[in-house]
């Protein structure tokens, strides 16, 4: 889903490796803001005090790695389930989502299967062929991708609408409250699986020095380093 040969696709010090993660991973995915962002940020999710969050069963970390790892598959450097992106989702998922994104992205999972069914003759995700895999992620990717931009092209329009409204002294529009923009996107849970595996796979050891290079730091200062065209990106430092 991208076009490399990957595949698819503060207040306090401990805060700051986080929120650099989470915008770096923002970057990868072309500048449009994460969606459980906030939470992924602050760390802090709401408490349900009714239904307590049930854990990720083994099976189902098995199963969010396979997805992880149809978005970045293996290559010439380790894929997503070699990173254990599966674990790091369930963790991100059960200890920095909101309670309401939280179900979206169990409900994600079960939605997933269903598609898949649907697509490949009754095979559940788990049970389709890679290549099935792949066409029914992409599918979904292009569906998000597609109304993404569909919104952009909205904002902008009435962005532009409006100054053209005040460059004629014309009362500024009366806004009826946040429109289509804020609506409930396609595939939610999908983008929301497809941040956690970026993030989770490019903040792992694997990915850190092997799909990217890294330097161990502190260390001396180079303000100029030698740069190939071609070469891969410098990894961060925590």
């Amino acid at each position: 889903m991208t076009d490399n040969d990957n595949g698819i696709l503060l207040d306090t010090p401990e805060l700051i490796t986080r929120r650099e993660a989470v915008l770096r991973v923002t970057a990868l995915l072309g500048g449009v803001a994460l969606i459980g962002g906030s939470a992924l940020i602050t760390g802090c999710r709401t408490e349900n005090a009714n239904k307590p969050f049930t854990p990720f069963t083994p099976d189902e970390v098995a199963y969010l790695d396979e997805i992880a790892d149809t978005i970045l598959p293996t290559t010439s450097t380790p894929g997503a389930k070699a990173a254990k992106t599966g674990a790091f989702m369930a963790l991100m998922v059960k200890d920095t989502y909101t309670d309401d994104d939280q179900r979206t992205f169990r409900d994600g999972m079960d939605k997933l299967n269903d598609a898949s069914k649907d697509k490949n003759g009754g095979k559940t995700f788990m049970q389709a062929t890679p290549a099935q895999r792949l066409a029914l992620l992409q599918t979904l990717d292009k569906e998000q991708f597609d109304y993404s931009e569909r919104m952009k092209a909205e904002a902008r329009k009435k962005s532009e609408d409006f100054l053209a409204e005040r460059q004629q002294d014309k009362p500024a529009p009366q806004s009826n409250t946040a429109t289509q923009i804020t609506s409930e996107p396609p595939n939610k849970y999908f983008r929301m699986m497809k941040e956690l595996t970026l993030l989770g796979y490019f903040t792992s050891e694997i990915g850190m020095t092997k799909a990217q290079r890294y330097t161990e730091s502190p260390g001396r200062y180079d303000p100029c380093i030698p740069y190939k065209p071609g070469e891969t990106t410098f990894a961060g430092h925590a």
